[in-house]
């Protein structure tokens, strides 16, 4: 009987990491604009204080930084640090502001993230980049289109609600059937940015 018990311990304790190793796909809820994500992407920003001087700046991005957009409700950050090296060496600190830490997961030259409620449910993800990552123009570049363009916003708030209906379970296939869309947006994106800075110097 001992033995099984330290069997079913032993398998308790490797659900745990693994559940730790791999970030498993969540629900996909779409909400209406919530006019307090900006509030709270502001107290979650400054809470990153504890990184001192390894803290660039932090961007609110991701469609709960859109004005109007129905979005899920998690705040997306996008912190940005000296070197990813120099972050590194904090990640005690994060992880003791309760986030989960899992490395790039996918992305290479980020770190990924996650903060959720005492419930279980998902309510923060960070993405930390270097200042200098081109990664960096790619989100702010998507999130200011939409701003700008009022029809563009509302064009992807119908394409969020396809994804959802055809994966309403999974956050992972939700966000790679979106991301045609979102790879033809970001070019336009791009190029309207360039415009707009265009326009500036002249």
């Amino acid at each position: 009987m001992w033995e099984f018990a330290k069997f079913s311990l032993n398998v308790c304790s490797l659900r745990r990491k693994l559940r730790q190793m791999v970030l498993l796909p969540i629900p996909v809820l779409l909400v209406p604009y919530d006019p307090e994500w900006p509030i709270l992407a502001k107290i979650h920003s400054t809470r990153l204080s504890v990184l001192g001087s390894v803290l660039v700046i932090v961007h609110h991005i991701g469609s709960t930084s859109v004005p109007g957009l129905a979005a899920k409700p998690i705040i997306d950050l996008m912190p940005l640090v000296t070197s990813l090296s120099d972050l590194d060496r904090e990640r005690s600190r994060i992880e003791t502001l309760g986030y989960g830490w899992h490395g790039e997961l996918g992305i290479p030259g980020r770190r990924y993230c996650t903060l959720s409620d005492e419930l279980g449910n998902r309510i923060v993800q960070l993405h930390f980049f270097t200042a200098k990552s081109p990664q960096v123009t790619r989100h702010l570049a998507f999130r200011d289109y939409l701003r700008a363009h009022p029809e563009e916003m509302k064009a992807y708030e119908k394409e969020k609600q396809r994804a959802r209906d055809l994966y309403p379970e999974n956050s992972y296939a939700y966000t790679e059937e979106k991301a045609e869309w979102i790879r033809a947006t970001e070019t336009k994106a791009l190029a309207w940015l360039d415009l707009q800075q265009a326009e500036h110097h002249h």
